[in-house]
């Protein structure tokens, strides 16, 4: 009887993995790509042939969480106290991405700073220094933030501040370069040698598509070191940056968490959670805490002693309050975060509904605002931030409200992520 049962539920096995391989798909894909070209009938790798190389598919970077593209409404859901009227509600589309699970934090910083300071020019680490003095205050006695937040061990995994949106779409190109050399290490040719350094770069160009190259502290290549792989090995991912304002607010919004039948979603959501409210709705030891760091009103920024309910005066560590439903910490509060959108009032008038972003003054052109005058701040220096901070009133931990500051510029209230597109992939 049991050797009957055993031989029947073998049977099914058979059976079910028999079905499996018939609902397999026989059409090549870019995973499987097939021995030969499907076009030409030529094989592939064969010597001195095209050569196409093993790929399983776009790894997640360090620190990257995917983030599944889809459609949202863009804009202010709160009501616009600030009269503004520069984030209109608009329909738009997302593809996939990859975003940082956190905020980058001060070690990580201090890393990116290590490795110039061992092979790029004094003036490339001079500019790359954060400037601390944003803590300096001549009615408060900030003293040790300005001489310890940055390099004092206990401030490790607290999010840098005093970076500029320049210094952040640098820090995303070396990462990119740092990230792909050491996969390089493990999956195709070792690098040897100094490792690189930000190019000089033309004041026209875009800081975060400069280039880099492995050179010495003098700027000059490298003899011993090698290429890295090439893109279509698959070997290399595609390059860390700041995220659009559009990418940025759909993450922080993650409204995949409100989903919950076909394309129905049950609200929309006025924060990067449920409910109208900053405290935590669930029942439980944790009920009534604040969700996120932000200030509360005039002179308090955490609450009474023994029942600090956001836990921090200042800033507080990158994992210090609960993921949204995209796993995504701190979008709300803590500090505010730089993207890559240069700003504009009407930006969401003369906007693409599919991956929406604005790298400069195209149809609004900077000329048509008078700062010549001061008459408007308004030009292609002003870029976007968003989030709220531990020293911002909850109206703006809204995704929804936006500010702008000169690219040059840092505060102690503004700090940074980066994203990544997810090449070839919807889900």
């Amino acid at each position: 009887m049991i050797q009957k049962y055993h031989l029947q539920r073998a049977a099914y096995v058979l059976l079910a993995m028999a079905a499996l391989a018939s609902c397999k798909s026989k059409h090549p894909t870019s995973v499987q790509p097939g021995k030969k070209s499907t076009a030409t009938g030529i094989a592939y790798n064969q010597k001195d042939g095209f050569q196409v190389k093993k790929f399983a598919g776009q790894k997640a970077g360090p620190n990257l969480v995917f983030v599944e593209g889809g459609r949202f409404t863009m804009g202010a859901l709160e009501e616009d106290v600030m009269n503004t009227r520069d984030n209109r509600e608009r329909t738009v589309s997302i593809q996939s991405f990859y975003m940082d699970e956190t905020e980058i934090a001060n070690v990580h910083y201090l890393e990116y700073l290590d490795a110039i300071t061992r092979d790029s020019s004094e003036e490339v680490v001079k500019a790359a220094l954060p400037d601390t003095t944003v803590w300096a205050n001549p009615l408060s006695f900030n003293d040790s933030y300005v001489t310890q937040y940055l390099r004092y061990p206990a401030f490790r995994y607290y999010p840098v501040v005093g970076v500029s949106w320049v210094q952040a779409s640098d820090y995303a190109v070396w990462r990119s370069n740092a990230v792909n050399n050491e996969l390089a290490k493990g999956g195709g040719e070792k690098k040897k040698g100094g490792g690189f350094s930000l190019k000089r770069k033309s004041k026209t160009a875009e800081p975060a598509l400069a280039e880099a190259a492995a050179t010495d502290s003098a700027g000059n290549p490298i003899a011993s070191a090698k290429p890295k792989p090439s893109l279509e090995s698959g070997l290399i991912l595609p390059d860390y940056r700041l995220p659009t304002e559009a990418e940025w607010e759909y993450a922080a919004k993650a409204l995949i968490g409100t989903q919950y039948m076909d394309e129905n979603q049950i609200n929309q959501r006025i924060y990067p959670w449920d409910g109208s409210s900053v405290r935590n709705p669930k029942k439980g030891r944790k009920q009534g805490q604040m969700l996120a760091n932000f200030k509360r009103g005039r002179g308090d920024y955490a609450g009474i002693a023994g029942r600090s309910n956001d836990g921090a005066i200042i800033t507080a560590e990158i994992y210090a309050y609960p993921a949204n439903d995209f796993g995504l910490y701190n979008m709300a509060g803590n500090v505010n975060e730089w993207v890559y959108d240069v700003y504009r009032p009407l930006s969401y008038q003369d906007v693409n509904d599919l991956n929406p972003i604005r790298r400069n003054g195209y149809l609004d052109d900077a000329k048509n605002y008078d700062t010549k005058n001061k008459q408007s701040l308004i030009d292609d220096k002003l870029r976007v931030y968003k989030g709220g901070s531990w020293n911002d009133v909850a109206y703006w931990l809204s995704p929804g409200t936006r500010r702008f500051l000169d690219q040059d510029s840092a505060t102690a209230m503004i700090g940074f992520r980066c994203a990544m597109i997810g090449v070839g992939r919807n889900k």
